[in-house]
């Protein structure tokens, strides 16, 4: 996350307002949608009531205006404020439906939504449990083959929204696509803080066909947790970005997406180039044939019942342990709980996974041993008798030993820069690579990327110095105190006068008139905020860069004290003095954002744990008083989540860190459960444990847009709060699941020959690891500092590992 030179976009601390606008360069623009309104907003709303929710329709839409589930005082899990602004054409509610057909012989499919031109529907006469009925002619183009009409029912208690099709032409219609948008108050624009975890949710999909779901939780934690679940022949086989939605995205706004229960077009056209995570599908309707698609809605009361809440109503549950990123040397172990027996299991690709029947625990889930064997993604494709099919989608990786071995070598080999003669002083460096170029990246018009500041261009350095506090390696620390020696220090952090151990912005910055001729490429696009000029690129104001200088030193401070032979540069109490010394020039220098909770702030705590070790109490308590204040600032508020970006998901870890340790526990608990609200466990290596982000690849990335990122460096800092406070509640498995699923996200996408790459890119369309380094190194030290081994005795499950193997002899 970057920190334009002149530009805040939090205002005073104690009010800040998530707030965007056309004058944000950090939004992702689009364009504007039609200026007439369309959904009919003047013909009223009727409200319809369920044991479990209050529905609102638009009249002239029958689209939802509100989705209230009954106890919440109020609470809406619908934009409904929004309405006003987003009631014209080609803005998606909850009851749209989008559509791609051909008729049989056809080579072309052909697009069909009812918000592209919105007319009101017709409503059709309704009786018994259906609550209101429209035929959708009016809204879909005139030469649809198809009749739609659409249902909003009570079907045991439980909200439906059930769209019945029929073939009304003459010849066989394919349907190739069929997206239910998912429209839920995601939108963080024009909020406090307080307000957006007052009315504001995030949805995290379980991409598992007919074992799918959505779930959408509040960003409290707290209170009831909306389950969508698919009706019979509705899997949820893919979740797609409705991109064309005019509504602005940026970091206030990820965006909408549908529910794909058909995704065989789009397979053929716009992902062609991706490998989707379930076999894309079609299905034929014969002339005058029928057919229904459709969601229920369910209520869970927490997100810690998600599970118990589907199993309540039907639904298949996978459990898996560790989780499902499968290291080769690691038994895994599956749980499935469904009404239904199991027929039939198959493995994709073939002998990716080896699983293994065992025997079933005393609450009738069935167990499984399964092994990884190959590297990459495997998908495993559980088979029912009631004809359901549910993919659990695991991550097969080399031995975790193995993958950090391997990415120590590739840094401190594939992206070791040298380059005596570098005008910019980076040389010699761990700088950002970019692996499908295969070339170290010493240009980008963003600085900080090529010049070793920020999360974007520190993330290579920084993972290349944690890896030596879990696996320390003789050769790849020369390199590295070289690094401190020639770069770091009188460099990267100033080494002496009134700026003395701040921290630069970067290295690298654009100053085409003083630089030589030739200094930067023509091929790279300069110009803008991001190409910091050098004043931007030597200021010290951002606060996010000195935890990454300080582990860096604190990581030499501990091989130091604790072993011999392997750093020779300097004693240890240099670093550690350094250690702290960065410490406190975070407050002296870079005030403003260091009230803000800082990414790998842990570190800090870390840091001040090793001053008392040592004796040094006066410097001890300095580190104290300084965080102190922080910290009180934090308990002031109600959610004290911001930082340069108005809601951030990566200054929790160090808010949850500081507040335990000065007792402030309700302030710890709060920070805990806006974790667990974006940080869901799935059966889904992609998205287990994956924290939410979606606008770094915009600042780290090379793929540079507004899109969910899995397992980006959230993921493994996260996973610090989680397994903390799990290892103070030994008995509650839900957060061991979920932390490490975050822990282990750090290594889920380094690829076989070690590159780490900043995330994985969700959208369909790619679904890959972006191209460079970026922004990785946090989350491998939140990995570094987090990793661990654990041996539980679950009451259902009985023994598990999680970071090891279980061998049961006896009783």
């Amino acid at each position: 996350m970057i920190r334009m030179g002149t530009f805040l976009l939090l205002g005073a601390l104690l009010t800040p307002t998530l707030a965007g606008g056309q004058d944000n360069p950090r939004r992702t623009r689009q364009a504007s949608a039609d200026t007439i309104p369309t959904l009919g907003l003047e013909a009223g709303v009727s409200t319809y009531e369920t044991p479990t929710f209050e529905l609102s329709l638009v009249n002239a839409s029958q689209t939802v205006a509100g989705l209230k589930p009954k106890g919440e005082d109020g609470f809406d899990f619908t934009p409904a404020d929004w309405l006003e602004r987003r009631n014209r054409n080609r803005f998606f509610h909850l009851g749209d439906l989008t559509l791609q057909l051909r008729a049989e012989g056809a080579q072309e499919w052909k697009a069909f939504s009812t918000a592209a031109v919105r007319r009101p529907v017709e409503a059709v006469e309704v009786s018994g449990s259906t609550l209101a009925a429209a035929n959708l002619a009016p809204t879909l183009p005139e030469d649809i083959p198809l009749e739609v009409f659409r249902y909003w029912e009570e079907s045991d208690g439980h909200l439906v929204l059930r769209f019945e099709l029929r073939n009304r032409s003459e010849g066989p219609v394919e349907i190739g696509a069929l997206g239910i948008p998912m429209i839920f108050n995601n939108i963080l624009q024009d909020r406090s803080l307080d307000e957006a975890h007052a009315v504001s949710s995030f949805s995290d999909p379980y991409i598992g066909q007919d074992a799918g779901y959505l779930q959408v939780a509040r960003l409290t934690g707290l209170g009831a947790t909306l389950l969508v679940v698919p009706l019979d022949g509705t899997p949820m086989e893919a979740y797609n970005p409705l991109l064309s939605d005019p509504t602005r995205r940026g970091i206030t706004f990820e965006g909408f997406f549908e529910w794909l229960a058909h995704s065989k077009a789009l397979a053929e056209t716009e992902w062609a180039e991706a490998e989707p995570w379930n076999p894309p599908t079609a299905s034929t309707l014969a002339p005058g044939e029928r057919r229904s698609f459709g969601v229920r809605f369910l209520v869970a009361p927490g997100v810690r019942n998600i599970e118990q809440t589907l199993i309540e109503n039907g639904h298949p549950v996978a459990v898996g342990a560790p989780g499902y990123v499968l290291p080769t040397d690691v038994e895994g172990r599956l749980f499935l709980k469904s009404g239904s027996a199991v027929q039939n299991l198959e493995v994709q690709p073939a002998g990716a996974l080896t699983v293994t029947s065992r025997r079933d625990t005393e609450g009738g889930w069935k167990a499984f041993d399964v092994t990884g064997h190959k590297w990459g993604r495997a998908r495993l494709t559980v088979s029912y008798a009631d004809g359901r099919t549910q993919t659990i989608h695991y991550k097969v990786i080399k031995t975790q030993g193995q993958v950090v071995g391997d990415m120590g070598r590739f840094l401190t080999t594939e992206a070791w820069f040298e380059g005596p003669d570098d005008p910019f002083g980076r040389s010699p460096s761990v700088i950002t690579y970019d692996y499908e170029e295969r070339r170290q990246v010493a240009e980008d018009n963003r600085a900080w990327v090529a010049g070793l500041g920020d999360e974007g261009g520190g993330g290579a350095w920084l993972a290349a110095i944690m890896k030596q506090l879990v696996q320390p390696d003789f050769q790849e620390l020369q390199k590295m105190q070289r690094f401190v020696d020639e770069v770091v220090w009188g460099g990267l952090q100033y080494a002496d006068g009134e700026r003395q151990y701040g921290v630069r912005k970067s290295m690298f910055y654009y100053e085409p008139e003083e630089m030589p001729k030739g200094t930067y490429s023509e091929d790279v696009r300069y110009g803008g905020w991001s190409s910091w000029d050098r004043e931007e690129a030597l200021s010290v104001g951002r606060s996010y860069n000195y935890p990454h200088v300080a582990a860096l030193h604190w990581v030499l401070y501990r091989l130091a004290r604790n072993h011999k032979g392997l750093v020779t540069n300097h004693a240890w109490d240099w670093y550690l003095e350094r250690a702290y010394q960065t410490a406190e020039a975070i407050v002296r220098h870079a005030p403003h954002y260091a009230q803000f909770g800082q990414m790998g702030g842990t570190v800090f705590l870390l840091i001040l744990e090793d001053l008392r070790r040592e004796g040094w109490a006066e410097k001890a308590d300095a580190v104290e008083a300084t965080m102190l204040a922080r910290a009180e600032i934090w308990r002031s508020l109600g959610y004290p989540f911001g930082s340069e970006m108005p809601w951030d998901s990566t200054g929790q870890e160090e808010v949850y860190g500081w507040s335990r340790y000065f007792g402030f526990d309700e302030k710890a608990l709060v920070t805990l459960n806006a974790i667990l609200a974006y940080m869901p466990t799935v059966p889904h290596w992609g998205y287990n444990g994956s924290a939410r982000r979606y606008w770094d690849f915009q600042y780290a990335g090379k793929l540079r847009r507004i899109e969910r990122q899995l397992h980006h460096y959230g993921s493994a800092l996260n996973a610090i709060p989680v397994l903390t406070e799990y290892r103070d509640q030994p008995y509650d498995s839900y957060l061991l699941r979920v932390g490490y699923g975050g822990m282990m996200g750090a290594l889920a996408n380094i690829t076989e020959d070690g590159f780490p790459p900043s995330a994985f890119h969700s959208y369909p369309s790619t679904l890959r690891i972006d191209g460079i380094t970026g922004d990785y190194g946090p989350g491998f030290l939140g990995h570094a500092i987090n990793t661990g081994s654990y041996l539980i005795r679950d009451p259902e499950f009985g023994w598990l590992a999680f970071g090891g193997n279980v061998t049961e002899d006896g009783e």
